[in-house]
This record gives structure tokens, C-alpha cells and sequence, in this order.
């Protein structure tokens, strides 16, 4: 029949193609199902198993029909009905091979040779319901078998083990197995129609048997096939159900070992506990079974906590808690509590009740709770009146309180992962840092002063305790850092030092300036007669000396006059502009002759302030003159006036050599001077002239770029 090879109609060819893959698709579709279900396995199982069978049976009938239409008039029903059955009870033993949790390749191999031979007698007993006579091509035969395995096999393997694949999207591997096993159905049939070609019609049975042997063979292999099928499902169903029934006795002995098991009726009536019930409830079996669990109330929780757990569990849901019951010597004991309902017909038939003793969690739970609000307590407590920092043991920043970033201008962001270099001053030399890490690396605590510099630019001084918190190796893994901010005690102690050092030179001065100026006035007085008749140049020279050191001495202690009985200071209304530059225009012919260039800088043309105009001259050349002093190679002198937030600065900056940190914090100290030949008492005046002005004085320096004072002064308006 080499002509039948070829469709008569590819129409109904092509249908049957659409039908098997719907039928197989439906097929792994259930199948699928039945891995995952918790119900109607059963169903699955038998749709799945129909569902395959009738796609094969599908393209061989129709395939039949598409290439020999005369067949359908001589079509044997109770034969086309055997290979129905055939290929269904074929296609059910193969998916029974692989619904185990752990499908192995034995399995898939089972399944896929189930199916091959369902294919094959399907097409074999489909041609005889037709009464047609079949020859045998045996290699052909072979190749298409071993085709149609490979391609069930490689389908299965797609669809079983594409959880092991690394790809997120696994929703294309059910219609690429469908694609494939539809495709190895249809190539299969095509194939067995030149492996098993058609050579005459039949029109007897006996006939049939007797032309074509290999058909007693096959009904033979089928029959043993199926009956070895139906005793090995069987078997394996017994052991499976043997395994199940030990799987639920091992789970039991287990849980009765680790829980309190209760079982209740719909009305909560019990009717089982296990021995860890009784032994943590103190009953016996006899006082608890017939009763409800009122008997273990302990009256802790309210009604509703009950009605609500009811509510639950009548509704068919698991319910989950904690319970505090009373065991019958009364004392309390705390079980975590899981309700199962057992429906039937949508109403729960029976409770288990499975609980787990956790009275030691709970004390340790409130014994924590003391702890922790007594940790919490502190915690408020420290927050409240310190600032704290953590650093680990590198002293990477990892956590700071609310006062930290007060205190230093910086947000928690930018603190965390930084180390304490962010805040350091330059204050303290670097013997001090070493010496501190020495002692907290050794797992002692330190305690003392730190001056920190805030994110502004603005210095705080702080109380510090440090407390290195140490491992299992006896090695700190992180450091606590408390600190109490003692700025404004710095400050009155600073005062109090100068202070105690002004009256140190009012006294000195008091006792010393009257005992001066008079031999003074007398030395001045003879030196002027002495000028009067001198007429040798370099007498008159020397004597030129001595009136001016005599002047120097006499302003020296004018100095002292000021400290110990201060002028009454006259304040006037004054355009601070033209002071400043006339002191400026006044020493700029002697800054020019040390190479110095001075500069004034002023936005606008009136800035009125209350002052003494010549006390204030004072201060500008002093501190103009140290500028000087500060550079003896020459340099520039810049003086700039600008108003701002109500107040006036004058800042008057160098290019010299700057100030050290440590010196230029006791600037203003009597006798402390940072020239060779200084006294320290111009500053201190200087200091205190702008202290009765309501102003101050700051000075910011760096050591070989320039020193800049600035006067900040209370501004006035016309």
C-alpha cells in the first residue's frame, strides 16, 4: 500500500495533529497537577492517563481515515475499542512510573518505553480493525521504536528536570514537551506506515492469524504486558501504602516524644491526650478524657481571646498561639499552641491540638523585658545627659546619639563609617592620641579632656570616658565613648586664669608704676636740659636714644596704669570707616620701608559705631604692627570693613608666618608674647579695649600662610 502513504486528505491529517496536541497537553497539564495536588489525585491520575491514550488513538484513527477513506466503512468497532482501552491502560501504567516525589531516569525511561509500545499497538490493532494485513520492515522497525523512545524520553526529561535548569522562566517547558511527544506520535505513525506497510485487506480472522504471526505475538506480549503491569502496580501500591502506614507511625511515636497532643470532638469534648499531657497538666487520662479544656483554664486570657480561637477553627482554619494554662496543683505553665480542624461534609468532625511547652521561653522572656527596659532606662537616661558614640575596633564610627550630632554639626550620615579624625582639632599633639589608643587597646578604660572641632569651625571641649568592650580573645571588638560637653567650665576656668594673672600685674603695676614714672620724669627732664647746650651730632644723638627709650619705658607703664585703674571709657558715635584708614595711611610710610604693601578694603562709605576713636586707633596700629613684625622679609597687609547681621568686622590679615596652635590659644595672656622682643602686655590691652567696646577679638592663624585678627564690633545706626 505504498500509495497510502500519501494523503488523500491533509485536511483531516492536519485536525488530527490539532487534537492530539490538545489531548497532550491536557495530558502533561494533569500530570503536573498530580505532583503538586493535596485532593483528587485520583482524578488527575485517570484524566491524565485517558487524556494520552485518546491523543495516540486520535492520530492513528484519523491518520487512518486521512490516508485511506475507504477504511472507515470496514472499520471493526470492538477492535478500535481495544486499542482505546489498550493505549489507556499503556499510558496510565507509564504515568504511574513517574508520580514518586524523586523521579529518577529510570522512571522517565519506563514511562517513555510505556507509551512507545502504546504507540505501537495502537497503530497495529488500528490497521486490523480495518482488516488489513501488515508486513514488516525489521530495521526500519527498529530505528522508528528507538526514534519514538528517544523523543518520549528527551520530552520527559524537559518537563521533569527543568527545575534544575537556571533559568527563572520554566513556563515554556510544558508546550516544548507538548511540541515534542505530539511530534514523535505523529513521525511515529508516518514511520510504521513503511515499517509495518498494509499488503492486502482480511476478511477472516483465521486468516489473518495465519498470514500475519506476528499478530498472535503481539496480542501475547500485550496480555503478558499489561497483566505484569496491573501485579507490579499492585505491589508497589502495597509497599507504598506499608511505608505510608510505618512514614505515620514514626511521625506519631516522634511527636508524642516532643509535643502535647489533644484530641477534641466538634463540641471540644477530649477524646485522646498522650503522656505529655498528662505530665505537664498533672492529670490523669481518666479526669481529662469526657471533659473540655476548661479543666486547664487558667483564667489568664479573656473570653474573646477564646471566642476568637473558636471562630477560627469552626471555619475549617488552623489556629496558632499561645496559651497560659494551670496544671491541677495550680501552677501555670505556657504551651504554643496549634488547632488543626478535620472537615468532613464543610464542618469540622474532630480538633488535634498539638502544643509545645514554653514556660522557660516566657520567664526568660519577662526576665529580658525587666532587663531591657532597665537597659532602655539607662539608655533615655545616657541620651539625655551625655553624648555617646560606638566605634568598632578600629574605631570606625557605628553609632551616635542625638547629642553627638548637636554638639558637633554633623548628621548621623556623615558620622557612621567615619572615625573620630573628622572632629579633631589640632589641639592635642599626637603623643596624646597614642598614648589614649595605647591604653584602650590594652583593654583599660580612659578618661580625660578633649578639645573637638565642630562642623562650623567652632571648638568644644569634652569630658571623655572610653570603654573597650572585649571578645572571647580578650582583644576589644568595639569601643563606648561617653562624653559630658565642658565647654563653658573651659571658658570660666580660662577667665579665671587670666583673671588671676591681671591681678597678679594690677598688683605689680600698682606697686611699681608710681616708684617708676618719677626717677622718669626726672631722667626725661635732665636728658631735654642736656639737649639744650649739646652741639656735638653724635652726643646729640645718643641723647636723641635715651628720650626715646625713656618714652618707651613711660609707655610700658602706661600699660600698667591701664590694668590697674582703667580710663572711664567716652563712647561716640562714629563713621568707623575713616578711623581705620587714617591709622592705616598713618603707619603705611614705615610699612614701606620694611617691604610691606598695605591694602583697605571697605563696601561702603558709612558703617557708624559707638567708640573711643583713639583707644580704638590703638588697637588697629598694634595689631597692624604686629603684621608687620610677623613678616621681616616684607609682604602684604590686607584691611577690609564689612558689615553683617547687625555687627562690624574688621579683619586685618598678614601673609607671615602665622601662630602655632599651642601658643595662639594663650594670646591675650599678660607677659605672653609670640616676638623676641615683645612683652605681652599690647595684646592684652588691646584685648581688653575691645572687651569695653562690647566687642571681641578672633584670631585665626596658620602656620606659614598668615595670621588674620578679627575686631567684631556692635553696629550702630544714624
Amino acid at each position: 500500500m505504498d500509495a497510502g502513504i500519501e494523503s488523500t486528505n491533509p485536511i483531516l491529517l492536519l485536525v488530527a495533529i490539532i487534537l492530539t496536541f490538545i489531548a497532550t497537553y491536557t495530558a502533561l497539564d494533569l500530570l503536573t497537577m498530580l505532583r503538586t495536588a493535596e485532593r483528587h489525585k485520583r482524578f488527575l491520575f485517570l484524566g491524565a492517563s485517558f487524556s494520552m491514550g485518546i491523543g495516540i488513538w486520535t492520530l492513528n484513527f484519523i491518520g487512518v481515515l486521512a490516508f485511506d477513506l475507504s477504511g472507515a466503512a470496514r472499520y471493526n468497532l470492538p477492535i478500535a475499542l481495544l486499542s482505546i482501552v489498550l493505549g489507556i491502560a499503556l499510558a496510565s501504567m507509564g504515568f504511574f512510573s513517574v508520580t514518586n516525589i524523586r523521579i529518577r531516569l529510570s522512571n522517565v525511561c519506563i514511562c517513555s518505553l510505556l507509551l512507545t509500545v502504546a504507540l505501537l499497538s495502537n497503530y497495529v490493532i488500528g490497521m486490523y480493525s480495518l482488516n488489513y494485513s501488515l508486513g514488516i520492515h525489521y530495521y526500519l522497525l527498529l530505528f522508528t521504536v528507538v526514534l519514538i523512545f528517544g523523543l518520549f524520553l528527551f520530552a520527559f526529561m524537559v518537563l521533569f528536570y527543568s527545575n534544575r535548569m537556571r533559568t527563572s522562566n520554566r513556563l515554556w517547558f510544558k508546550p516544548v514537551s507538548t511540541f515534542i511527544i505530539t511530534g514523535a506520535i505523529v513521525q511515529g505513525h508516518l514511520l510504521l506506515l513503511r515499517a509495518l506497510p498494509v499488503d492486502a485487506p482480511v476478511r477472516k480472522v483465521d486468516q489473518l492469524v495465519h498470514e500475519t504471526p506476528f499478530v498472535v505475538y503481539l496480542v501475547l506480549f500485550m496480555s503478558i504486558l499489561i497483566l505484569t503491569g496491573l501485579l507490579g502496580s499492585s505491589a508497589v501500591i502495597s509497599r507504598r501504602l506499608a511505608v505510608s502506614n510505618q512514614h505515620i507511625k514514626d511521625i506519631r511515636s516522634a511527636l508524642d516524644e516532643s509535643s502535647i497532643v489533644a484530641i477534641t470532638d466538634p463540641k471540644g469534648i477530649i477524646t485522646y491526650v498522650n503522656q505529655k499531657f498528662l505530665e505537664i497538666s498533672k492529670y490523669t487520662e481518666d479526669e481529662l478524657l469526657g471533659h473540655t479544656h476548661s479543666v486547664i483554664n487558667s483564667g489568664y486570657h479573656p473570653n474573646s481571646f477564646f471566642t476568637e480561637l473558636w471562630t477560627t477553627i469552626t471555619k475549617g482554619l488552623t489556629w496558632k498561639g499561645e496559651i497560659c494554662n494551670k496544671a491541677k496543683d495550680g501552677t501555670l505553665y505556657w504551651v504554643n499552641t496549634t488547632i488543626v480542624p478535620f472537615m468532613k461534609n464543610g464542618k469540622p468532625y474532630q480538633y488535634i491540638a498539638i502544643r509545645t511547652d514554653i514556660t522557660d521561653r516566657k520567664q526568660a522572656e519577662e526576665n529580658l523585658k525587666d532587663s531591657l527596659k532597665e537597659v532602655s532606662d539607662i539608655h533615655y537616661a545616657l541620651d539625655q545627659s551625655s553624648i555617646v558614640a560606638f566605634t568598632d575596633a578600629k574605631g570606625i564610627i557605628t553609632q551616635v546619639n542625638s547629642r553627638f550630632c548637636d554638639i558637633s554639626g554633623y548628621s548621623r550620615g556623615e558620622l557612621i563609617g567615619k572615625n573620630h579624625n573628622i572632629l579633631n582639632s589640632g589641639y592635642h599633639p599626637k603623643s596624646f592620641f597614642i598614648e589614649l589608643w595605647k591604653t584602650i587597646g590594652g583593654g583599660r578604660v580612659w578618661k580625660g579632656e578633649i578639645r573637638n572641632r565642630a562642623k562650623d569651625g567652632s571648638y568644644y571641649w569634652v569630658d571623655t570616658t572610653i570603654v573597650p568592650y572585649l571578645g572571647p580573645n580578650g582583644r576589644p571588638y568595639q569601643y563606648l565613648a561617653i562624653r559630658n560637653d565642658i565647654t563653658e567650665r573651659k571658658r570660666t576656668e580660662e577667665a579665671l586664669h587670666r583673671q588671676d594673672k591681671l591681678a597678679a600685674v594690677g598688683q605689680l603695676a600698682a606697686g611699681v608704676a608710681h616708684e617708676i614714672r618719677n626717677p622718669l620724669t626726672s631722667m626725661k627732664g635732665y636728658t631735654e636740659f642736656l639737649q639744650l647746650d649739646e652741639t656735638d651730632p653724635s652726643r646729640k644723638e645718643f641723647l636723641e636714644i635715651i628720650l626715646e627709650e625713656i618714652e618707651r619705658v613711660n609707655d610700658i607703664v602706661e600699660d600698667f596704669m591701664v590694668l590697674t585703674k582703667p580710663k572711664a571709657v567716652k563712647l561716640e558715635l562714629k563713621n568707623i570707616i575713616p578711623v581705620v584708614r587714617n591709622v592705616a595711611s598713618f603707619i603705611d610710610f614705615e610699612a614701606r620701608k620694611r617691604n610691606v604693601q598695605i591694602h583697605f578694603h571697605a563696601k561702603e562709605e558709612e558703617i557708624l559705631v559707638s567708640c573711643d576713636e583713639n583707644r580704638l586707633k590703638q588697637v588697629f596700629l598694634n595689631f597692624l604692627k604686629n603684621g608687620m613684625e610677623a613678616m621681616p622679609n616684607g609682604g602684604m597687609i590686607e584691611v577690609s570693613i564689612q558689615k553683617k547681621d547687625g555687627e562690624v568686622q574688621i579683619s586685618i590679615t598678614d601673609n607671615g608666618v602665622g601662630i602655632p596652635a599651642e601658643k595662639l590659644k594663650r594670646l591675650g595672656e599678660p607677659f605672653y608674647t609670640t616676638k623676641k622682643t615683645g612683652n605681652g602686655l599690647g595684646l592684652m590691652v588691646s584685648f581688653k579695649i575691645i572687651e569695653s567696646h562690647n566687642g571681641r577679638v578672633i584670631v585665626e592663624s596658620e602656620l606659614n600662610k598668615g595670621t588674620r585678627f578679627n575686631i567684631v564690633l556692635p553696629a550702630k545706626t544714624a
